[in-house]
């Protein structure tokens, strides 16, 4: 009989302490759970993290050792690339049939991992995303930010075949993980695993029974201002690793009316979701994050750096 754990599961670190606390309670508190394991990776920069092992002794903490950063540890960049290596050297680490991967932000809903097992069993797609939705209470800035972030994966929507899932509620199957490896190897980067199967004609799977709830702690717009630049600036410096410099061009030209375009977006994507009053009292805050997340975006277009 194979000791192959049907699911792994992969938790990114990114707030650590109650946070991941509170996710792992929700991991034990799973309903009708297959085999699985849960692969905890931290680097030195977390090292205390290690010290949980005693409350979950279940769930595997992997000791990835100290990550020298392209940027300081106290940039965005620099944050994201921390992000990026823990859930590759999770994925390295896995061994189960299908690959899950969520962040300590992300509680998953009490059948997640049976929902998972379920859809990986009866959908031909390699690829497997879910709902996520906004972990409450959240005061008006927070909630810009889920819906900046978040906002098209919140429920209701229609589950099928999609271009886009979030690497907050994704899973694969162990041939696409494989197929990938050579991308994500190092450090995992959403927009290229996915493109990989995208660019062959392959379609991902966006779920609606397959849930998380995305929290952080109360922030303000002073302090969202500067990571939605940074994280913006990723972005668009990733693009340029697929892009051609007209596409590049064309991005950086469009710049300016990005932001307005977004804002409409996300207001019609809330109101057809019930959402219309919040969506407009979080408006001002959702203005100010879309239009810093587009200048730091634009701004990795022409530098082509994180």
């Amino acid at each position: 009989m194979s000791d192959t754990p049907v699911l792994s599961l992969i938790v990114t670190i990114v707030d650590g302490g109650d946070q991941l606390r509170g996710f792992l309670r929700r991991v034990e508190a799973f309903e009708n759970a297959p085999s699985m394991e849960v692969i905890v990776p931290y680097d030195a920069s977390i090292g205390e993290t290690a010290k949980m092992a005693t409350e979950f002794p279940g769930v595997r903490f992997l000791d990835i050792g100290r990550i020298d950063t392209a940027k300081p540890l106290d940039t965005s960049a620099g944050q994201h690339e921390l992000f990026d290596r823990r859930r590759a050297a999770g994925l390295m680490a896995a061994t189960g049939e299908i690959i899950g991967m969520l962040e300590d932000r992300g509680w998953p809903q009490a059948d997640w991992a049976a929902v998972l097992v379920r859809l990986h069993r009866t959908l031909p797609n390699g690829v497997i995303g879910g709902a996520i939705e906004c972990r409450e209470p959240a005061g008006s800035v927070n909630w810009a930010f889920y819906v900046s972030d978040f906002g098209r994966y919140g429920r209701p929507f229609e589950s099928g075949p999609v271009g886009w899932v979030s690497d907050v509620n994704v899973s694969y199957s162990r041939a696409a993980l494989e197929e990938t490896r050579h991308i994500w190897s190092v450090r995992f980067h959403e927009p290229l695993v996915h493109s990989f199967f995208l660019d062959r004609g392959e379609r991902l799977y966006l779920s609606s029974e397959l849930v998380v709830f995305h929290g952080r702690a109360p922030m303000g717009l002073l302090a969202l201002m500067p990571e939605r630049f940074g994280w913006g600036r990723l972005f668009g410096r990733i693009r340029t690793l697929q892009f051609s410099w007209k596409d590049r061009l064309k991005y950086i030209l469009l710049g300016p009316v990005i932001p307005p375009l977004l804002w409409v977006r996300h207001l019609r994507t809330q109101f057809a979701k019930g959402n219309g009053a919040r969506m407009l009292g979080s408006l001002p805050a959702l203005m100010v994050l879309t239009t810093a997340w587009t200048a730091g975006e634009v701004w990795g277009y022409i530098t082509g750096r994180a």
